[in-house]
């Protein structure tokens, strides 16, 4: 009786010729990325400056339509290339023939050397690429973005952090832009929200204004506008307000810290004022000399050239009783003076 074994493994089926040359030009491609394509427009592509009968080569027109592609599209391989072969990690087109094969970067260089839209040979596409280039980032991804600002826009106003990066470049670019600052000034003041949002802010930055001047200069500024040295204790509580300030998060709302800080450091500098006698009375006296001035300047800016045309007996009996006014006053002051001890 004959018996029959089973192989142990499967025969391998016989591999497709087709099969091997792909996996062998996708592994050179994946090796070398766009320079193998580079390689192709440089072999057969004629550089500017050679005539037809001094190299086999065609144009890139020719080439163009040989490949079933643009020629603008060509090109952007040819320029590449030649700039990529001015850094001298490629041979120029003129020491290469066609059908020559050349030893050819990796492919993340390739990158760095081509960009795939027709806008980055324009002025302002040289620029987005300097600036990506600055940024670290491709350009052809800031290229991208440049030509498509409605999905731009929907990214800001679908994701938070791509709102938050908009809003930094925009702050960075504003500075150097006055254009740019006058449109969103304008911007700011024609929406309600924005005004009421930046009022805001201004009012909590000029509260942490009031108590840094405090922390770093040790002086305070009175309620009369007196400038006088600040005590050592209400200073060291200015700094500790500060500290907290200054460690609150970059997106975190500073306006309540501010807030407090600031009515802190309000009430501490009434209270110093108080605690010191001869700043006491200085600080009194500032306030009437301020009281006297402005009300001495807005009566110096009354004018009875025309009063024929508007008396009324009210204006003369208000003219009167601050007659009267100013007449205890300068009694009561008077009086002071007189019991000043005498030297």
């Amino acid at each position: 009786m004959t018996l029959a074994i089973a192989p142990s493994e499967t025969s391998p089926a016989p591999l497709s010729d087709l099969v091997a040359r792909d996996a062998r030009e996708f592994g050179a491609y994946a090796r070398t990325g766009g320079w193998a394509f580079g390689l192709m427009v440089a072999r057969s592509v004629r550089p500017g400056g050679q005539g037809a009968d001094e190299t086999p080569k065609v144009s890139a027109k020719e080439f163009a339509e040989l490949a079933g592609c643009s020629a603008d599209r060509v090109m952007r391989y040819y320029k590449a290339w030649d700039r990529a072969a001015d850094d001298g990690l490629v041979p120029h087109f003129e020491a290469i023939a066609p059908g020559q094969e050349v030893e050819l970067p990796d492919a993340d260089v390739w990158l760095s050397y081509y960009v795939s839209r027709n806008s980055a040979g324009s002025e302002r596409g040289t620029a987005i690429s300097e600036a990506a280039e600055a940024e670290g980032i491709r350009p052809t991804k800031a290229l991208e973005v440049a030509e498509n600002p409605t999905a731009l826009r929907a990214a800001i106003l679908a994701d938070p952090s791509t709102a938050r990066a908009a809003r930094q470049a925009l702050l960075d670019r504003v500075r150097e832009d006055p254009e740019l600052q006058a449109e969103l000034a304008r911007d700011v003041v024609r929406t309600d929200d924005l005004k009421k949002a930046v009022a805001t802010e201004s009012r909590s930055a000029d509260r942490i204004d009031y108590v840094r001047q405090i922390a770093e200069s040790g002086q305070i500024k009175t309620p009369a506008g007196q400038t006088v040295d600040a005590p050592a204790d209400l200073r060291q509580e200015a700094e500790r307000h500060l500290s907290l300030l200054d460690e609150l998060d970059e997106d975190e709302d500073t306006g309540e810290w501010a807030t407090e800080a600031y009515g802190t450091m309000r009430t501490l500098v009434v209270e110093a004022v108080e605690a010191d006698p001869e700043l006491r009375v200085q600080e009194r006296r500032t306030k009437f000399y301020s009281s006297l001035q402005k009300a001495t300047k807005v009566f110096e800016e009354l004018t009875f050239d025309d009063a024929q045309d508007f008396y009324e007996d009210d204006m003369v009996a208000q003219l009167e009783e601050l007659q009267q006014a100013i007449g205890a006053c300068i009694t009561a002051l008077r009086g002071a003076r007189g019991n000043q001890p005498q030297d």
